[in-house]
């Protein structure tokens, strides 16, 4: 073949998206770099979804639209560090294809080469034996063979993926923390997979099964502290992406600071995520935020590891939650975790990826938010078709209904016997949120509120306007807590706007305005939330 119109390249990139799907539990099972998470496969397939969402609302017969939709739909979809290198490449396909009329050999060759550029242009300080080690092989691999007279886009891929493949059986000598855990890297081995998924699909090759993972390089390594893989995407940015890089780099390691299409994305491993997402916060409007707890990924996957050889729990728990505090309390009640909530409502995929991987036949799923709803109960249809699995849809609307609920979980025990106590729990639980308006408003609650005004709601419904996050939370609770009320327990996440001063100070002047009230205050809230409090 030596022409790809945009329909039929559109075509081979949802097709390499579906195998690179059969890997995702291999190429996790390889991940020691740079932090050993087991998250690589999981983070590109989900990059590579992203661009299948976005080609399915453009019009494929258009190059210019295919194109936007791989730089676009990558940057948004981009996740973890593996992810955001695959955005970049794909970055560099659409530089290199938006202006043809199809993928002839020429227009591939040069798509390698530049998605190779453009990948190591995003790394801050790149280092070989990864998947920019295996995207310039595959790169100088096709243009070899394009010089040696190879004039069809099967060759040329065939080629591509020689030398890929040539070069990730090297990384290890290249990077030892890779020799010493015994495999070859995560990340490109995910890009091979990526690039046989496109010539499987030129040749008409069937997608295999999944391969039978014996081994998951994670256990070389001990339980430690890796910190907090944080991302953020932002819009309306008008200063140099240069000048971002430097505002973040104090933060962490493992730097990216990307854009594309009008938005800027940006990945670090920090140990002060709020701290982190404040500073960038002044550049731009923040559209999406993701803080991920790497040392609990790899107690997890150890954990997993650990048990194996056990038949899994008759139970799995799936929540979505917004904020890396939040998400860490689901976690250790024994939740996979979605990342979203109010503004950044998670995808069917993302819902459907986690309920995959938990090993339970029957899954409880927690939306969290009204908005979720449909798309939790749309994921349970599709896991009841693809996975096989029974997963009950508990209708949780606030995150203090989905943390009770979490709380009377217990994996130990049939779904039938859960559902209830759980039900009942989430009714007796109430939401407490501190935020501010989005825009100037008229309201039947509280009247005139004006953009930026900080409010209170209570279940999720607004209830009053104040002039200070505290002073809203403090006046919640005491319409909350009437004399016939019996809450114990408040449990308070506050937001990257909160410093830990203020956090402090708000804890003793809870604890004399309310003394009966236990109250447990944690970081890591939602970003567009002050405060969010969960009374029990």
């Amino acid at each position: 073949m030596q022409r790809l119109s945009p329909e039929k390249l559109a075509e081979a990139l949802r097709y390499a998206t579906d195998w690179f799907a059969v890997f995702v539990e291999e190429t996790n099972a390889l991940n020691v770099y740079p932090v050993p998470d087991g998250d690589t496969g999981t983070n590109m397939h989900l990059t590579l979804q992203s661009v299948r969402r976005e080609l399915d609302l453009t019009d494929t017969t258009r190059m210019p639209e295919v194109a936007r939709a791989l730089a676009y739909g990558s940057l948004l979809g981009a996740r973890g560090n593996s992810g955001v290198i695959l955005s970049q490449i794909l970055k560099g396909y659409a530089e290199a294809l938006r202006r043809r009329p199809a993928v002839d050999p020429e227009g591939l060759t040069e798509a390698l080469s530049r998605g190779a550029e453009a990948a190591y242009r995003a790394v801050m300080k790149p280092v070989e034996g990864t998947i920019l080690t295996v995207a310039r092989a595959a790169a100088e691999g096709a243009a070899s063979a394009r010089e040696a007279g190879v004039d069809t886009l099967e060759g040329l891929l065939q080629a591509a993926l020689k030398s890929a493949r040539t070069a990730l059986e090297e990384t290890p000598e290249l990077l030892p923390v890779l020799k010493t855990a015994g495999v070859v890297d995560a990340g490109g081995m995910g890009y091979v997979r990526f690039l046989e998924g496109l010539l499987a699909h030129l040749e008409g090759r069937p997608i295999p099964e999944p391969p039978k993972v014996e081994r998951y390089a994670q256990e070389a390594f001990e339980e430690e502290e890796y910190g907090y893989c944080t991302e953020f995407l932002m819009e309306g940015v008008e200063v140099p992406i240069e000048r971002i890089r430097e505002a973040v780099a104090p933060f962490g390691d493992s730097l990216l600071v990307v854009g594309a299409e009008g938005f800027v994305k940006g990945h670090i491993h920090t140990n002060d995520p709020d701290g982190l997402l404040s500073a960038v916060a002044r550049f731009g409007r923040m559209r999406r935020t993701k803080v991920e707890d790497m040392s609990e990924q790899h107690s997890e996957i150890l954990a997993a590891v650990g048990a194996a050889e056990e038949p899994p729990p008759p139970t799995g728990l799936v929540a979505v939650a917004p904020g890396w505090g939040l998400a860490k309390a689901f976690r250790g009640l024994g939740a996979r975790v979605v990342a979203g909530g109010q503004t950044q409502n998670p995808s069917v995929e993302d819902i459907l990826d986690a309920i995959r991987a938990v090993p339970s036949e029957e899954v409880i799923l927690l939306p969290n938010n009204k908005n979720v709803i449909l798309a939790a109960e749309r994921a349970a249809g599709l896991a009841g078709e693809k996975l096989g699995k029974r997963v009950h849809v508990l209708p949780t609307r606030t995150l203090g209904e989905g943390l009770a609920a979490a709380v009377a979980f217990d994996e130990s025990r049939p779904a039938a016997e859960l559902l209830a106590a759980m039900q009942e729990a989430a009714a007796n639980a109430r939401t407490l949120e501190v935020t501010r308006a989005s825009r100037d408003a008229r309201t039947e609650e509280v009247g005139e509120v004006s953009e930026g005004q900080v409010i209170g709601l209570l279940d999720g419904k607004l209830k009053l306007v104040a002039e200070t996050p505290e002073e809203a939370l403090l006046e919640l609770l005491r319409l909350v807590l009437v004399p016939e009320a019996e809450y114990e327990v408040l449990t308070l996440f506050t937001g990257p706007g909160i410093a830990p001063e203020a956090s402090e100070a708000l804890a003793e002047k809870l604890a004399a305005y309310f003394p009966e009230l236990e109250t447990e205050l944690y970081p890591g809230g939602p970003e567009l939330y002050d405060l969010v409090g969960v009374l029990e």
